[in-house]
């Protein structure tokens, strides 16, 4: 597989859905759409009937005594069960006569190329004695469970993607999804209502971590959701970055969706620790497989071509690996349709199949011996993912036995499809004698996810990649703490000037955004990780304020007024909390928490007053990042200021003896954004700490300069837009006749232009 070194090109390799199931303590009872009850005929059969999807019934508690001669599952397309009904294989794949059954629950596929579309009723049917013991009638246009398409992922961060597809109970489909990377606690994330909040349940990725997510580029992945959670329970899915409460981006789930159940639903559960070989690494051709009862889960992955196949299989000799006479499963997935395929065959000659000879589908030989029952197909990364199961013994004279005793040869192909999707004469093929013990110990010879390293299973941490019993323990829903990240280092931290007491004269803070200055900046300021944005007070960059008891104090807060956009809604406050975030903490943190300013009481809830329209500090693009400055001076002249249209907030403050001595301003909606406000009883500061300086345009960068990014003096600039006429008189209490030429002294430019320091 060419690539094979590289971890991101193997990412595809943890998606074992299927295979992954939990053995116990599964979900709420939800089998499909109900049917109805079996009519209690003869031989004391009851049960209820569900469908699962197009092709497959879940009964529920079946009762049958086993003592009629001939009884065997049927259904048909006629006004009431007769005899030209068709044959429906057991739960294990078996086409006997059907044995006793007492309160058991079971998964029936229809034949290859039934649907319920045309089937009006189910039966347990005698052939000896043309008795109905029996039957459900299923209702015309019987609207099956099937997936349901979704809205598409529009939001921050570049989160995007195609229509989400809601496979079944348990499963997302999320074509081309996209996201930037560039969050720090990013996560898969769902819950009860139309939005997110910290309350959620993250959801692990597509390979089972829960780790924060890294880059995506228009990548189609499959998620499964922790432990017994259904999209039954949940309101929403999305984005959201968890250590600091915002959202990038979701869609509404909505209620009452027609889609199957999982297959862990229905008490389908191979065992957890899975085998995998690589049939040929060039193509990283790979198959897993676990033994479950009498039946076996068997999964291809394949790097295919459009209009490929892949088969794997048994030859005919157990002691060497033959194709003529083998029988093999042939799989692929339409890359338009996504949908997926697995096929019996069994190879008559090496030709193609004509009149039943060659290799042929079992269907096209003998009817009803198709012994493979599709369990599901996804296209991950360009890669073919198909799951299925089949019985270990030979259910008819076209089917090979898988030995669980011993070693047995086995054969491989890919090649193309033709006109009718049969099997052409193969490009590729097992060239040699090639043996596999089915009924081994579980044992990974197959690259791990991020080449972690592979753990045998007679180690204590066996197959960390592909256990599901371990992700799903690390993913349970007790209630627990907000995510807090890591603490940042603090080293080599920007010299960011304090705001004195004694300035500005009139007590008027501007607060907007901008960027937190890379490793220099927020994180090692605060020694807390940022999320990409902070808080600026006149220009600076979290500056540490200082302020004086009984002296009234105004902010200017532009810092976004939408809260439909949670990702650029910051609503300021002032608080003794040092993380912020109020709106999303719970009752218990909300209890030890004090506000002192940018909040009011509605209807015994808290809600935030600070609110403005948007400002922006925004990097010029084209200069270095922020970790090549050596100053925040530096980098704050490759700053420009960005507005949205409207008016500012205004959050206005007076401390007094009971004001602690150190408070901190904040985001009522998000964590980390902001920082100290240190509170005096006098101000017997002297001079100012930082400059006061009037810079009208940024200046070009000498060669030296751009090279060396020396330190420079910060400078303390206003909001250089004008607001509406009326603003003034409408809040002239707050002092803002200064507003124009708070700090910096300059006039103020039209409103919805872009200046710079």
């Amino acid at each position: 597989m060419g690539s094979r070194s590289s971890s991101t090109s193997r990412d595809y390799l943890a998606l074992v859905a299927l295979f992954l199931l939990v053995t116990q303590g599964c979900c709420a009872e939800y089998y499909g759409k109900l049917i109805g009850k079996l009519s209690e005929l003869n031989h004391h059969v009851s049960g209820e009937v569900y469908a699962v999807d197009a092709r497959t019934l879940f009964i529920k508690d079946l009762t049958y005594d086993g003592e009629g001669p001939a009884a065997y599952f049927y259904a048909g397309n006629s006004k009431s069960p007769i005899t030209n009904g068709f044959r429906i294989r057991d739960e294990r794949g078996m086409s006997g006569p059907l044995h006793r059954y007492k309160k058991q629950s079971i998964t029936l596929t229809l034949p290859e190329g039934k649907t319920l579309n045309n089937v009006k009723w189910f039966a347990i049917w005698c052939d000896d004695f043309s008795v109905n013991f029996g039957d459900v009638r299923i209702p015309r246009a019987f609207d099956y469970p099937k997936p349901q398409k979704l809205a598409p992922l529009n939001g921050v961060h570049g989160v995007s993607s195609e229509p989400v597809v809601v496979v079944d109970a348990q499963t997302l489909l999320i074509p081309g999804f996209s996201y930037d990377g560039e969050a720090p606690d990013a996560k898969f994330w769902v819950g009860a209502g139309p939005h997110p909040s910290s309350q959620g349940i993250r959801v692990p990725d597509e390979n089972g971590k829960i780790n924060p997510l890294r880059r995506y580029d228009r990548k189609t992945i499959v998620l499964t959701l922790p432990d017994d959670l259904t999209v039954h329970e949940l309101g929403h899915f999305g984005v959201w970055c968890e250590a600091f409460t915002v959202d990038f981006g979701h869609i509404e789930i909505p209620q009452g969706l027609n889609i199957p159940p999982s297959l862990k639903m229905l008490g389908v559960s191979p065992q957890s620790k899975l085998n995998c070989e690589v049939l040929e690494d060039n193509l990283a051709f790979e198959v897993r497989w676990a033994v479950a009862g009498d039946s076996i889960v068997v999964q291809l992955v394949g790097k295919l071509d459009a209009g490929q196949y892949m088969s794997f299989g048994l030859s005919a000799n157990p002691e060497r690996s033959a194709m003529v006479g083998g029988d093999v499963v042939v799989a692929w997935v339409d890359k338009q349709t996504l949908q997926g395929y697995a096929v019996d065959y069994f190879l008559d000659a090496k030709s193609q199949c004509s009149g039943g000879r060659g290799s042929c589908p079992d269907t096209r030989i003998q009817e009803n011996t198709n012994s493979v029952r599709l369990l599901n197909a996804a296209m991950v990364n360009g890669y073919s993912i198909v799951t299925y199961q089949r019985p270990l013994s030979a259910s008819d004279e076209l089917d090979r036995q898988i030995r669980t005793n011993g070693s047995q040869a086995i054969i491989w192909a890919i090649g193309p499809l033709n006109e009718r999707n049969e099997v052409s004469f193969h490009s590729h093929y097992l060239k040699t004698d090639r043996f596999i013990e089915f009924g081994r110990p579980p044992s990974w010879n197959c690259p791990m996810p991020d080449m972690e390293q592979i753990h045998t299973h007679h180690d204590d941490n066996t197959n960390k990649g592909s256990n599901k019993q371990e992700l799903v323990a690390t993913t349970r829903r007790p209630s627990r703490p907000p995510a807090t990240p890591a603490p940042a280092a603090t080293s080599d931290a920007w010299e960011i000037p304090p705001i004195q007491c004694n300035e500005p004269d009139d007590g008027v803070f501007y607060a907007q955004m901008g960027p937190t200055g890379g490793k220099h900046g927020y994180p090692a300021i605060t020694g807390h990780v940022g999320w990409g944005i902070s808080w600026y007070i006149n220009g600076l960059l979290i500056p540490e304020i200082n302020v004086v008891r009984g002296k009234t104090y105004t902010f200017v807060v532009e810092g976004g007024d939408d809260p439909e956009t949670p990702a650029i809604y910051h609503p300021f406050y002032i608080t003794d909390d040092p993380i912020g975030g109020y709106a999303h903490k719970t009752p218990e943190e909300k209890s030890q928490v004090t506000i002192f300013a940018g909040v009011r009481r509605q209807r015994g809830a808290v809600v935030p007053t600070g609110y403005g329209r948007l400002c922006r500090w925004v990097h010029d693009e084209n200069a270095p990042e922020a970790d090549d400055y050596a100053s925040f001076g530096a980098f704050q002249r490759t700053l420009s200021l960005k507005c949205n249209p409207g008016e500012p907030g205004i959050v206005e403050w007076t401390p007094d003896r009971n004001t602690p001595d150190t408070v901190y301003y904040q985001c009522f909606t998000h964590r980390y954004l902001g920082w100290k406000i240190n509170v005096h009883d006098s101000c017997d500061v002297q001079g100012a700490g930082s400059e006061n300086h009037n810079v009208y345009a940024q200046p070009e960068l000498s060669d030296q300069q751009a090279g060396d990014l020396d330190g420079a003096s910060s400078i303390g600039v206003s909001s250089k837009v004008t607001p509406a006429p009326d603003f003034y008189q409408a809040h002239q209490n707050y002092g803002l006749a200064t507003y124009t030429s708070v700090r910096s002294g300059r006039s103020a430019v039209p409103s919805g232009t872009n200046s710079r320091i």
